[in-house]
């Protein structure tokens, strides 16, 4: 793609300044506390946490594969997004307040908190392999490609590139510049998703289309639902509601509740009000993607589908920015691809430095000085991001299966992560002794699921494709299975300690008298109202 230089000029100046940006708001040049450096000194506002929140999720895998779902089966990946909205709402009303109370540093010091030391040496692991592996090499593999697509660049220069810029703020300015840069990239990665939206809507009236129902009349037939049976999946793809409706909540919880690099933002929150009113925030965005991310692939359809069946599927991004956008706004554009990239790599950065530094140094040898411990930090991160460069072309030459694989590792990690958190922070007579079974049983679990499905040689997946069972039906039946060998276990075990069992929800906090409508109870009901308004109206229409 050939692209202008008025639009290289301002892609530089984006990279240039959101590093500027980051080393200025982090005082990357000056000495800073290990809670400055990991935790911003506990001083993000709602707004910074939400938007953050938003950026770390949203990667560049997000918004060119979505552009290409839209195309091929219209809205149907939106209902991840949506489902994304109650456990957000939920971890601003219920999950939140706890780690702010308890100045909660780290997930696992959660874990060793309620159960012991081994539940908390398994959560590093498995935070420290999935920021390394998924937040980090996965995204940087997306970016070369987009790189490689815009740009002409090979893949280990596209990687490098991008590497080195992120690694610049996030390593010298902790929390603070990784949140504040975030925020700022939030904005753009949406501005840049608005953009093609927005002429995409406009080009419609040139190929004769004038109203929705010209609209609807040039789609696929069912394409604008996001509640799929089994009959609509086998004609345009997605996945069945059912399996959504079971198999997300398992995957949200691991991921919304107990991933470091998501949960980060609010442990750094200045307020109790802050870290439950910024998980919100982000809800509220996460209504975004439908329209301005999966709406943009329906449009390439009636506008551009001969020339995207031409290039294969995985252009459709590309083709939009190409074919609808001018000189400039290009360069826009694709700035918000590179926000999109350098939020979710720079979050995972910071939260694989916060587990080493807190959750493993901190631990062995709590002599440790506040200096070394950041100066453990930014090493950490500039090794993580060396041998997530090297993953990252290896995740290359998995092609086009990589997706798929992300997929798995999700499915196959999170169900006993899942179950022992809900299972021991709302029952009280869950036990130690429970959580480390439950945790070697989900291992077991996941390493033969992961297993079974992988690929053979003709891309069919024995679990999937043989025996009928999706990854998100799969999350669900391993994460019950993991939910009785809990329960089970702690019943057959000695009762938790006074102390382990007060690391508990404590239900008499959210009981208190509603004295405004700004209340985060009424706040979190309005927007699951206006989830379910949205939801429905676009089901009618479809």
């Amino acid at each position: 793609m050939h692209i202008s230089y008025i639009d290289m000029a301002i892609i530089a100046i984006y990279l240039i300044g959101i590093v500027v940006i980051g080393l200025w708001v982090g005082n990357g040049f000056k000495k800073q506390s290990s809670n400055e450096y990991f935790l911003a000194g506990r001083s993000l506002g709602w707004g910074v946490v939400g938007a953050s929140l938003f950026a770390s999720n949203i990667s560049t895998i997000h918004i060119v594969g979505f552009a290409e779902s839209g195309f091929l089966s219209g809205l149907s990946d939106g209902i991840f997004e949506w489902m994304a909205i109650p456990c957000l709402v939920f971890l601003g009303i219920f999950i939140t307040p706890y780690y702010f109370r308890n100045k909660v540093s780290t997930i696992p010091e959660y874990f060793e908190n309620r159960f012991d030391g081994t539940s908390r040496t398994f959560m590093v692991v498995f935070a420290i392999l999935t920021a390394l592996l998924i937040h980090i090499g996965i995204s940087l593999y997306a970016g070369a490609t987009i790189m490689k697509e815009f740009f002409g660049l090979d893949q280990f220069w596209g990687v490098l590139i991008i590497s080195i810029f992120t690694a610049i703020y996030t390593v010298l300015g902790g929390l603070k510049a990784v949140a504040v840069t975030e925020s700022i990239q939030s904005v753009i990665l949406l501005g840049g998703s608005i953009l093609i939206t927005i002429f995409g809507l406009y080009m419609l009236p040139k190929v004769g289309i004038h109203d929705f129902a010209g609209f609807k009349s040039h789609i696929r037939t069912g394409s604008l639902s996001m509640l799929r049976s089994d009959h609509t999946v086998s004609n345009i793809g997605g996945i069945p509601w059912y399996a959504v409706f079971l198999g997300y909540p398992v995957l949200g919880i691991w991921y919304w509740f107990t991933d470091q690099t998501i949960v980060q933002r609010a442990l750094g929150a200045k307020s109790e009000r802050d870290a439950r009113l910024g998980p919100m925030f982000t809800a509220v965005l996460k209504l975004a993607p439908v329209f301005f991310m999966l709406l943009p692939g329906m449009l390439a359809y009636i506008l551009f589908k001969d020339k995207i069946m031409a290039a294969g599927g995985g252009q459709t991004y590309s083709i939009l920015v190409r074919e609808l956008l001018p000189v400039g706004l290009i360069g826009v554009v694709i700035a918000s691809l590179l926000a999109a990239l350098m939020s979710s790599v720079a979050a995972a950065l910071n939260s694989s430095s916060t587990l080493v530094s807190l959750d493993i140094v901190k631990r062995i040898r709590p002599e440790t000085s506040d200096k070394r411990l950041v100066n453990l930090g930014k090493v950490t991160a500039l090794v993580v991001m060396v041998i997530s460069i090297l993953f990252s072309m290896v995740a290359g030459s998995k092609g086009g299966s990589i997706i798929s694989i992300v997929n798995s590792i999700g499915s196959s990690i999170a169900p006993s992560i899942s179950a022992v958190f809900i299972m021991g922070y709302f029952w009280k007579r869950g036990t130690k002794q429970a959580a480390k079974v439950t945790f070697s049983v989900g291992l077991i679990v996941g390493i033969l699921m992961f297993s079974l499905d992988f690929p053979d040689a003709n891309g069919v997946k024995l679990i999937t494709n043989t025996w009928g069972v999706i990854f998100m039906m799969q999350a669900w039946w391993a994460f019950l299975l993991c939910c009785i060998v809990f329960v089970v276990v702690s019943l057959l075990t000695p009762v938790p300690t006074v102390e382990q069992q007060s690391h508990t929800f404590d239900g008499s906090a959210y009981f208190t008298k509603i004295k405004s409508i700004f209340d985060y109870r009424i706040i979190g009901i309005s927007i699951l109202v206006l989830l379910a308004v949205l939801w429905i109206a676009i089901e009618v229409m479809a």
